[in-house]
């Protein structure tokens, strides 16, 4: 039986395996680009997820360039947070109190405070809201003698500006930053500014807002009693536009209030003279 097999192999036709291409010509040029689709969408897939991450965390991301941005560091870190639109575009005053509140346990009534003045400043058609970059607007909240920003006379008044930063912060010696410290930081950039601005020009409100801003980082990354705000979060805030998170920032367990702002303004004026 076993011969018989050998020779009914021996004498049968050979075996032929047809190759795919040639039994489905069509399908086989189809399937490179079906393959490249595949990888497309999942790649689109991919993208969407980690958008989606982005865009719904509070994670912190840079802005893309499409994104807007204030001259203030505060709102502008909220932004890159998610605490408010990562876009910049749009944002209403319940945005800001539902961001602020979630971020650094802003008082709604503190929010408002500021809040309703950017409303002024909206170019979005609908004034219950604004774009970040309708900030840049002079006069309103943007002012001269900013702690991170040049005056708008040399042009770019929403960037942030190292140098005069550093020119601040150089002040900023021990790890923590007190009222006295604050305030004292504060004159020397508004002297600074003065000195190089030939048509500089802090109205009242430039003045309030300038104080708010001080009294906000003290308060945010310190207390309201004596400010004491923890020097390196502070940093992190104007330099980079982040929460502190990583080193070791928790937000506030009582509410920042606006009594509270507008008491340590007092001290911050005080401290100044």
């Amino acid at each position: 039986q076993l011969f018989t097999l050998e020779v009914l192999l021996f004498f049968a036709p050979p075996l032929r395996v047809t190759p795919f291409c040639l039994l489905y010509p069509s399908l086989s040029l189809l399937l490179p680009i079906m393959l490249v689709k595949s990888t497309f969408v999942l790649s689109l897939a991919f993208a969407a997820d980690a958008f989606a991450v982005r865009r719904g965390s509070n994670d912190w991301f840079a802005p893309t360039p499409a994104d807007r941005r204030s001259p203030c560091p505060m709102v502008n870190t909220l932004a890159n947070h998610g605490y408010l639109p990562r876009s910049g575009l749009n944002v209403s005053l319940a945005d800001l109190i539902a961001g602020f509140t979630a971020a650094v346990n802003l008082d709604p009534a503190a929010t408002t405070l500021v809040g309703q003045k950017a409303l002024l400043t909206s170019t979005t058609g609908n004034n219950a809201t604004f774009n970040l970059d309708d900030l840049n607007t002079h006069g309103i909240i943007e002012h001269d003698g900013s702690l991170s920003r040049n005056d708008i006379y040399f042009g770019d008044n929403h960037s942030f500006n190292k140098d005069i930063w550093e020119s601040v912060a150089v002040a900023f010696t021990n790890t923590t930053i007190s009222i006295p410290t604050a305030a004292k930081a504060r004159v020397t950039r508004l002297q600074a500014a003065a000195a190089a601005n030939p048509v500089f020009n802090l109205t009242a409100d430039g003045t309030q807002f300038s104080f708010i801003e001080t009294a906000l980082y003290l308060s945010v990354f310190g207390n309201l009693e004596d400010g004491n705000a923890n020097t390196e979060w502070v940093k992190v805030l104007f330099t980079q536009e982040r929460l502190p998170f990583r080193e070791g920032f928790s937000r506030a367990s009582s509410p920042i209030t606006a009594a509270g702002i507008l008491g340590l303004v007092a001290k911050v004026a005080a401290a100044s003279v």
